[in-house]
C-alpha cells in the first residue's frame, strides 16, 4: 500500500512571503496555509489587501499576520524578523516573491536604478535567508525558494535590469543551497511563465494581446496562473521534494521549449 500522505504536511511550519498581499504571492501564502503552515504575510503599500490575505487564512484555521516592511531596506527585514520571533519563535519556510524594477532599454538604466531593483528582487532574499537561517537550524529543517523569472534567461524589451536582478536569484538560490543543505535547509527557486496578475500592466504590452498570443505558443494551451506556482512551491516545501536542491523549476505548461 502507498504511504498515507497527511491532509496537512506542513503543519506546525511558520512561512514568511515576501510581497503576499497579492498575485502569486497571495496565492502561495493561501496554498501553504491550506497545507497547515501559519503565515506571515509581507506587504510595503497595500496594508487592506495583506489583511484580507490574513482573514482568509485565519478562516481555515491557520495563524496568521501581516507585517509591514520595504524588503529592499536592511533594517526593515531585521525588524521583521523580530516580529517573526516574538509572535512564533520559529520561521520554517521563505519565500522570497516580491519583485519590483525599473522598466526602460538596460543603457537608460541610472545607479539608482539598479541598486533599486538589485535590493528588493535579489538581495533582500539573501537578507532573508541570513535571518532566517538561523532559526531553521534550530528545527533542523528548513526551505527557502527564490521566485525568478525568464528574463534571467532571456532577452526581454526594457526588461533589462530586472532580467539581471533575477540572473541573480538563480545564482544567489545555488550557493545558498549548498551552503545550507547540511544544516537540513533546501534551497530552491521557482521560474514562472508569463502569469496573469496586475504586474503586467507595469511594461509596455497590450496585456490582453500577449496573454492571448501567450495561451494561444504554449502546449498547454492556457497561460500559467498564480495557483499553478503556489502548487509547485508547496511541493517543494514538502519532505517529498528534499532531494530537490539548487534547481530551478520553471512552470510555464511547456512555453520555454519551443523554438
Amino acid at each position: 500500500m502507498p504511504d498515507h500522505i497527511p491532509d496537512q504536511p506542513l503543519q506546525g511550519r511558520v512561512a514568511l512571503i515576501t510581497g503576499s498581499s497579492r498575485g502569486i504571492g497571495r496565492a502561495i501564502a493561501l496554498e501553504l496555509a491550506a497545507r497547515g503552515a501559519d503565515i506571515v504575510v509581507n506587504y510595503l503599500r497595500k496594508r487592506s489587501a495583506a489583511e484580507e490575505v490574513v482573514a482568509s487564512i485565519q478562516a481555515v484555521g491557520r495563524r496568521a499576520v501581516a507585517i509591514k516592511a520595504n524588503v529592499g531596506n536592511a533594517a526593515q527585514i531585521e525588524a521583521m524578523f523580530d516580529q517573526v520571533r516574538s509572535d512564533f519563535g520559529r520561521c520554517d519556510i521563505l519565500v522570497g516573491n516580491v519583485a519590483s524594477g525599473v522598466v526602460r532599454p538596460i543603457t537608460q538604466v541610472e545607479d539608482k536604478h539598479w541598486d533599486w531593483t538589485l535590493d528588493i528582487n535579489a538581495r533582500s532574499i539573501l537578507r532573508c535567508a541570513q535571518q532566517a537561517a538561523p532559526l531553521m537550524e534550530m528545527q533542523g529543517w528548513g526551505r527557502i525558494i527564490g521566485i525568478t523569472s525568464f528574463g534571467s534567461t532571456r532577452v526581454f524589451s526594457e526588461y533589462g535590469v530586472i532580467g539581471v536582478s533575477k540572473a541573480a536569484i538563480e545564482a544567489l538560490v545555488r550557493y545558498l543551497a549548498v551552503e545550507l543543505a547540511p544544516q537540513g535547509i533546501v534551497v530552491n527557486a521557482v521560474s514562472p511563465g508569463i502569469v496573469e496578475t496586475d504586474a503586467l500592466q507595469f511594461f509596455p504590452i497590450d496585456v490582453r494581446e500577449t496573454l492571448v498570443e501567450a495561451a494561444t505558443r504554449t502546449p498547454a494551451r492556457r497561460v500559467t496562473t498564480p495557483k499553478d506556482v503556489a502548487r509547485v512551491v508547496a511541493f517543494l516545501c514538502s519532505d517529498d521534494a528534499a532531494m530537490i536542491v539548487g534547481q530551478t523549476i520553471v512552470v510555464d505548461g511547456g512555453w520555454s521549449i519551443l523554438a
